[in-house]
Formats: C-alpha cells, sequence, structure tokens
C-alpha cells in the first residue's frame, strides 16, 4: 500500500548481507574516527561514535548514524562529515571487499537524546501521579 508521495507504507526487512555488510562498513568508520585520521578541522579532537549503519538493498548507499557521547551537538558536525565522506568512502573499500564502495551519508542519532528526554518525561512528578 502506498501513500502520497510513493512512498512504500512498509519498508522490506535489510537482508542477512545487508546486515553484515553494514555491521563492517560500521566497524571501519568506527576505528577511522577512534585513530583520528580525519584531518577535517572541525572533526579534530571530536569524539564520534558511530551507532548504526544502514545499506540500500543494491549496497551502493550507506547512511551512517552517528552521535557524541554526552554531547548533543553532533548535528552540528555533519558538514565536516559530509565533506569527509569520500576519504572515509575509500576507507572502506580499502578495508572491505565489495564491489563497489557505497556512498556514505551521515545522519545524526537522536535515539538517546529522545530515550532521557522519555525518561524525564516519565519521572515528571505529574506523570508519576497519573500513573500511580
Amino acid at each position: 500500500m502506498t501513500h502520497g508521495g510513493g512512498r512504500q507504507h512498509a519498508a522490506k526487512a535489510p537482508s542477512q548481507r545487508q546486515l553484515r555488510v553494514a555491521e563492517e562498513i560500521r566497524h571501519v568508520l568506527a576505528g577511522v574516527f577512534a585513530r583520528g585520521e580525519v584531518r577535517d578541522p572541525d572533526l579534530a579532537d571530536v569524539l564520534i561514535t558511530v551507532t548504526e549503519v544502514r545499506l540500500s538493498p543494491d549496497l551502493k548507499q550507506a547512511t551512517a548514524f552517528v552521535t557524541r557521547l554526552g554531547r548533543s551537538d553532533v548535528a552540528e558536525k555533519l558538514p565536516a562529515l559530509r565533506r569527509a565522506a569520500p576519504f572515509l568512502r575509500r576507507a572502506v573499500a580499502a578495508s572491505l571487499r565489495l564491489r563497489y564502495a557505497p556512498a556514505i551519508a551521515f545522519q545524526a542519532d537522536t535515539t538517546l537524546d529522545y530515550a532521557m528526554h522519555m525518561n524525564e518525561l516519565m519521572h515528571a512528578p505529574e506523570v508519576r501521579r497519573d500513573l500511580g
């Protein structure tokens, strides 16, 4: 079933190969960030954590979800990550045996922020009163 804009209602679950390759890409990116190999001045001394990578079914597009532990300003670093994407793509290509190295897009991972917000809400006095 489709809705406006031609988007499908339910996305197909990723294949085992997509999941395996995505995790390998996540591991390569995490290593590059941990070793400080990205030379962009906006990323100097910035600890980037790659929480998840999602791959398109044809394995040509990767979306890396990133965060900064203890910080909520990772969105400010997205332009620098986009500039570093060609370098990171080459690092992935050098580490993995794939026919094509996927293009890498970056997206801020806000799940931890959302979980902390929900936790705060659940502990608010008025919510605790309503739940009790």
